[in-house]
């Protein structure tokens, strides 16, 4: 993507209690089942990610464009006419080339407003033999490196936050190609990598990471089970073959980084014109996370609207708006049905308020650009997390999630025990995971911010 255009404490060995045996990382119990040691949620490389209250994920399946610079707002509305319906923007790093007289968080809420996704980007630190010999580069020494990974992620949410991302939005380090036969090097970038995610993940966010194909993604794909280091939740590769395509990618399985994980940038700087406007553009093919914002809305109630802990009657109230009040919103859930609707929206502290007195387009179902509200954290199943029809091993086996993969959670609830909690996870399919091999917050109850199912 090159246009011209905490320190981290060590990891710990598992405590002798918590070294039992369960059976199968798939959650079935039954005769002629391998038996395994299950990894701690909070350990590398799947490290919990402790969303806050108002967080939410969005995510996106289509065709990208980013440019160097952000494109104007009336260059957004001209290219309503192209099949692009998500825009890759800078939001800051050391090393990012352009200015961005365009990117303010008064843009960024228009072109949400017009139902685009945004693709966060951050050019922090490059490859110590790597990247352009101009650029700052990562230390050489993987401390640190680490304390520069983390004090990059304090940076990315900072700069985002200013243009009015929220909690559970998904950022990309931009790691420029780099040699691959140098083992000091690779050490760097994976231990900055690494540091990265651990301290977005605490903070309440989703890690990304753009990276060549054959210059630096695969050496991340290596280390994808190695407990040394934290793996990022989707990989957004540069490939530039013209091929419009997640999966088959040289040297990394499709089976890594496998649920709504992955992003491809596979057309390098060219023109494209549309609505009268001509941008320079990279063009990207995504199923991934991106950011999440907040859309305002007028509470259209004749008395005070209740906001609630949870998407339903019987949740607390919490704060009450007079009418008329102007609501930012996060996200939409299911929950009890109130005059025509069972949507709830999520405002940006957490509570809910239900959809029948909120001015969103639709009276009956979701609104469009408003994302469902979901909670993604990587399973930890060696050998796959089997998903069944219900919150128990004794439902249907109805799919596997791949070791590392996204759970897109979007409520828990009780079920049977699986190692050390009753907790199981419904995704955003309908189906149930158990909670023990997923990277919660919480090994043995529920974990905020996902409601009860």
């Amino acid at each position: 993507m090159s246009h011209p255009h905490r320190a981290v404490r060590p990891r710990r060995p598992l405590p002798p209690l918590r070294r039992f045996l369960v059976f199968s990382a798939a959650g079935v119990l039954g005769a002629g089942t391998a038996l395994t040691f299950a990894p701690p949620a909070a350990a590398e490389p799947a490290t919990a990610v402790a969303y806050p209250a108002g967080a939410s994920a969005t995510r996106y399946s289509g065709l990208a464009f980013d440019t160097c610079t952000a494109p104007p707002l009336t260059a957004i509305k001209a290219w309503s006419a192209s099949p692009y319906r998500a825009v890759g923007v800078y939001i800051g790093g050391v090393n990012r080339t352009c200015a961005q007289p365009q990117l303010t968080a008064s843009w960024v809420a228009s072109v949400s407003a017009l139902k685009w996704r945004l693709l966060p980007v951050y050019k922090g630190l490059q490859p110590p033999c790597g990247g352009k010999p101009t650029d700052a580069k990562i230390s050489s020494v993987p401390a640190t490196a680490r304390s520069q990974g983390t004090t990059a992620a304090t940076d990315a949410i900072d700069k985002a936050k200013a243009l009015g991302m929220q909690p559970g939005s998904a950022f990309y380090n931009d790691i420029e190609h780099y040699s691959q036969t140098d083992s000091t090097c690779r050490t760097a970038v994976l231990s900055y990598v690494s540091a990265w995610t651990k301290e977005l993940h605490r903070r309440g966010y989703v890690s990304g990471v753009y990276m060549n194909l054959n210059l630096g993604a695969k050496q991340l794909s290596d280390v994808y089970t190695s407990t040394a280091y934290a793996r990022p939740d989707a990989l957004w590769i540069a490939r530039y073959d013209g091929v419009d395509s997640l999966k088959g990618w040289t040297g990394i399985a499709d089976s890594k980084w496998a649920v709504h994980q992955r992003a491809k940038q596979f057309k390098g700087s060219h023109d494209e014109t549309y609505g009268g406007v001509t941008l320079n553009i990279d063009t990207n093919r995504l199923d991934t996370p991106v950011a999440t914002v907040a859309y305002t809305y007028t509470a259209t109630s004749s008395t005070p609207l209740n906001a609630r802990t949870g998407p339903s009657t019987s949740y607390p109230v919490v704060k009450s708006w007079a009418p008329r009040s102007s609501l930012k919103v996060v996200c939409q859930a299911p929950g009890s049905t109130v005059g025509s609707t069972p949507v709830w929206n999520k405002l940006t502290d957490g509570s809910y308020v239900t959809d029948h007195y909120v001015s969103t387009p639709s009276a009956t179902g979701y609104s469009a650009p408003l994302p469902r509200c979901t909670y993604p954290y990587q399973t930890t199943a060696s050998g796959g997390l089997t998903q069944r029809s219900g919150p128990g091993t004794s439902y249907a086996a109805v799919g596997t999630s791949p070791n590392g993969s996204l759970a897109w959670v979007v409520c828990q609830r009780s079920g049977s025990t699986t190692g050390t909690t009753k907790i199981w996870d419904r995704l955003d399919n309908g189906r149930y995971v158990s909670d023990y091999y997923v990277a919660t917050a919480s090994n043995t109850t529920y974990s905020k911010p996902a409601p009860r199912c």
